[in-house]
């Protein structure tokens, strides 16, 4: 199992995942179809799925595209996202097979009310799986809140994704990292880790490097949304519930 990471429209990532033994890969949100093509011509795999985290045009909307390009293309995505080109709607729990690899499909209502998250790994390793979490989970911060309430949002950021394995690489829709991180040291500013990153961060900015993988480790101990029933977070709203404190980052983030 193995990941590229595609660059697509201004800020998005697209990925190939890829079964090297077969020479085949399902793309995740391939916005701009023929990046993703030639990315697979490159790698010399054949592009046999398209696994769509949800319905916003610049993730999905290349799935026609793709369609055409490639004849009984599988397009997943959620059953209730309405997702463009789709020929497998997939609810929470739903298992599928890329060549060896098993996936798994989380429904994670929040940023889009179908969103669906994509943990892949090989069967009897677990523990060395990545998820594409699409607009759900980035680097240090999570997507906006268009379609869902808090209480969906908070439970699927700190119960489904939450209970992925720590070593779990986590796959996020954008390359937001820097300015999450600049939020999460704002409203976190005790928090050392998150010191070290924005650094990091930055000097890969610089010279053009992607900030993913992260893990599911590296956001327990960095991203405010994942902690919002943390002690340190309570200061965002004194006597409030995990909930409320998420509900109140959310609302700082949207204008921060």
């Amino acid at each position: 199992m193995r990941v590229v990471v595609v660059p697509v429209l201004s800020d998005n990532y697209s990925y190939l995942l890829i079964d090297d033994e077969k020479k085949i890969a399902a793309c995740v949100d391939p916005a701009e179809a023929h990046l993703v093509l030639a990315k697979a011509k490159e790698e010399n795999v054949e592009i046999v799925a398209v696994l769509t985290t949800h319905h916003h045009y610049d993730h999905a909307g290349g799935n026609a595209e793709m369609a055409k390009q490639v004849p009984g293309i599988k397009i997943f995505g959620g059953r209730i996202d309405k997702v463009a080109a789709c020929t497998d709607p997939l609810d929470h729990g739903n298992k599928f097979t890329i060549g060896s690899i098993e996936v798994l499909a989380l429904h994670t209502p929040g940023h889009t009310k179908g969103s669906i998250c994509y943990f892949c790994c090989v069967p009897g390793k677990e523990k060395e799986g990545l998820v594409f979490t699409g607009d759900t989970l980035f680097v240090a911060g999570c997507g906006r809140m268009f379609e869902s309430t808090p209480e969906e949002f908070h439970h699927s950021l700190v119960t489904v994704l939450g209970a992925l394995p720590p070593e779990t690489q986590v796959y996020c829709g954008h390359e937001y990292t820097v300015k999450n991180l600049q939020f999460a040291t704002a409203v976190d500013g005790g928090n050392e880790t998150l010191r070290q990153m924005i650094d990091w961060a930055q000097e890969q900015k610089v010279q053009r490097k992607f900030t993913v993988p992260s893990t599911m480790k590296n956001e327990w101990l960095i991203n405010p949304f994942l902690r919002s029933g943390d002690d340190q977070m309570r200061s965002i709203c004194p006597g409030c519930s995990p909930v409320e404190v998420f509900a109140t980052l959310r609302k700082k983030k949207d204008s921060f």
